[in-house]
Order: C-alpha cells, then structure tokens, then sequence
C-alpha cells in the first residue's frame, strides 16, 4: 500500500494515478475532502485499485501519527511514502510571524521526518520499503530573498534523505529526494505568485505527470537523488560548479523577478 501526503492535486495526485496504474493500493491524505475523494474515485475506478482517503492537516502536530493509524486500521502496511504535501510561503522573512514560519516547518520538515520515522521501522522489518520525499531544485541552489523558508526547508530534506537512504538500502528500502524545478501545477496560484513565474521561459516547466513518473522510476531503481528534467539537470549542475559568491549574485537578481512579493508585516 502506497501513503501520499498532499495528494489532492499536482504532482501529489499524478503519484497517486502513476502508483495505481503499477498495482498499488492507495491511501491519500490532504485537506480538501472533496478533492480527494475524486482523486480516488478515478484511480480506483480506472486501475482496479483500493484507494482510501485521510483527511488531515500536516500543520496540526498529531496529523502524522494520526495519519498512520488511520492507514493502517485495516491491518495493511505501508509499504511506500510519498511525501509531497507543501507549499510556499511568499514575501520576506518578518512579513510572516512565527506562527505561519512555525506551521510550515511543520508541514516542510516536522511531518515528513516523522512519517519517515514511523514508517521506516515497519519497512526494515518486512524488508520492502520505497520512500519518495519531494524536494526541490530550490534546494541545491543557494538561497534567495524571499520564500526564505523554502529552499532551507527543502534542503533538509534532501540531505535528511540521503542519509536515511545510506542507513535503510542493505534492508532493500529505496528512499529518493526528488528535486522537481517549476512544475505546472497549482503551486504558484496558492502561494501568489503566478503572475512573476509566468514570466519564466517554457523550456523551464514539466507538467506533474512527467515529475511523477520520474520519481517512481528513481526510487524504483534506488537512486537517491533525482532532479527531473535536463533543465533542471543542467542547472543543478551549474550551481555545483559555480562559486558561491558568484551564485548568491545571480540568484539575489532572480530572486527580486520571481520571488518577491510584498505583504503586509504581522
């Protein structure tokens, strides 16, 4: 059984369809009831598949645990994560106060170290495990003003999973970072930002179905770090290779174009 986090659109409900056409039952949790339940309604209908629904908000402090056990009442394992769920936070650091940065570090980091935590064990035990912890190409670059949580959130979880990967492989538990660049997803429409992105050349966007099936076929073959995309391949590279004092410059100049939204100080 397959447990998506953030599973009512975007790249969440294209992991959903891409694990269901490969014969996994599902569970999927966000905040949209609606939403989910046509996400599993389809599914199911068109793969074959048991497709559940949780609805939870990973901002609340209990919603892993709860989650969990929800997924499992029937006695079926977790046999794969995805954590997807996400989201932006636009403007400067002080236009939020600590309880918006407190939420979404505990959407960002908190949840998805703890879903890991709880899910891991029971992986190692039955030897089979596969972990998809959605990351981003924002988070091998340096940092920008605005979004200021978002890069450092997303380089946590890079590096919280390639550690994870290295401890959990000898029990044959894949666990990937996925680092998706710009995704045509409602991402940018949540968090404000459409207008700025849109402005970005197309040879920058993939569509969530690609992003997804992507990350199923890295896991699959165990590979701990994936960024889709020879866009987003090459930039990830360029990043590695440029000296930081010089990528600090040019990501401050994008930065102001694609990052930045004024908002109100709380």
């Amino acid at each position: 059984m397959a447990l998506i986090t953030g599973a009512s659109a975007g790249i969440g409900e294209a992991f959903a369809r891409v694990f269901a056409e490969h014969g996994f039952d599902l569970v999927l949790t966000a905040r949209r009831a609606d939403r989910l339940e046509q996400v599993a309604r389809a599914v199911a209908q068109r793969c074959g598949i048991d497709a559940r629904i949780v609805v939870a908000d990973l901002a609340d402090p209990a919603a892993p645990a709860a989650i969990l056990a929800q997924a499992t009442d029937a006695g079926r394992p977790v046999d794969v994560l995805v954590n997807n769920a996400g989201y932006g936070l636009p403007g400067r650091f002080l236009d939020s106060g600590w309880d918006e940065h407190a939420r979404f570090i505990q959407v960002m980091m908190t949840a998805v170290t703890e879903l890991v935590c709880r899910s891991l064990p029971g992986m190692i035990e039955r030897r089979y495990g596969r972990i998809i912890n959605v990351a981003s190409l924002a988070g091998l670059v340096s940092g920008t003003a605005g979004h200021t949580l978002y890069g450092a959130s997303k380089a946590f979880v890079i590096k919280f999973s390639q550690s994870v990967a290295l401890e959990a492989r000898r029990h044959n538990v894949h666990v990937t970072a996925l680092c998706p660049g710009f995704t045509y997803t409602e991402f940018h429409d949540v968090n404000g930002m459409r207008a700025q992105v849109s402005q970005l050349p197309t040879w920058m966007w993939m569509d969530a179905g690609t992003v997804a099936r992507d990350g199923y076929d890295a896991v699959m073959r165990g590979r701990i770090l994936r960024v889709p995309g020879r866009a987003n391949r090459a930039i990830a590279l360029a990043a590695r290779l440029t000296p930081e004092a010089v990528l600090v410059r040019v990501m401050a100049h994008h930065g102001r174009k694609y990052r930045m939204v004024e908002r109100s100080p709380q």
